[in-house]
């Protein structure tokens, strides 16, 4: 069950109140995923308004085969994409951040975190402190990499979510999650080594 569907039944009878809630729970995840495809700030916003003003004209088009959630960022990507966004074409092998599989457990998160952050987590993890080393790094990703990866463990879409709003197959999604969280592992690592 979609979270927002009581809002959708109140947006489409004009209760302006539950656009107000909708903007504030999702304004912020979407200025983040289209900072990550656009140049500039003033280019993201310009996306995230467009975003907006799609809602509101394709409302009573939206037929409820996705999340509300799904459907903003499926808008989003393609005004993002549109307002000036360049697309990135990536060869398979664009920066090599391979780890081994054995890193990984079943459920595709990592077996065993580094040793270092279990023993240094309370002394080091201040998070007004890590913050801007994570955004950081997040801007080092590639951009599809980032896209996926703020989808996937920023914002909390599913898999399947993931695709449809960028429109990549499941395959690549999965290949661009897995090189964007090992790159910012290997990051986040170099710099708890520095510390």
């Amino acid at each position: 069950m979609d979270p927002d569907a009581d809002l959708l039944d109140r947006l489409r009878r004009g209760d302006e109140d539950a656009f107000v809630t909708l903007v504030g729970r999702y304004q912020q995840p979407m200025l983040r995923l289209a900072r990550s495809m656009v140049p500039s700030q003033a280019v993201a916003e310009e996306a995230v308004q467009d975003t907006w003003m799609g809602v509101v004209r394709g409302l009573d088009r939206f037929e409820g085969r996705s999340s509300i959630k799904t459907w903003l960022f499926q808008i989003l990507v393609h005004r993002a994409r549109s307002a000036g966004s360049r697309e990135q074409s990536q060869s398979p092998r664009d920066g090599d951040y391979s780890v081994d599989p054995s890193s990984f457990g079943a459920d595709g998160q990592w077996a065993e975190p580094v040793q270092q952050w279990v023993e240094d987590s309370e002394s080091r993890l201040d998070a007004a402190t890590w913050f801007p080393v994570i955004a950081a790094a997040l801007d080092e990703l590639p951009a599809r990499q980032r896209q996926v990866v703020i989808l996937r463990d920023l914002e909390g879409l599913t898999n399947d979510e993931a695709c449809a709003a960028l429109d990549v197959s499941a395959g690549n999604q999965r290949i661009l999650l897995h090189r964007g969280r090992a790159k910012l592992r290997q990051i986040l690592d170099a710099k708890m080594d520095r510390n």
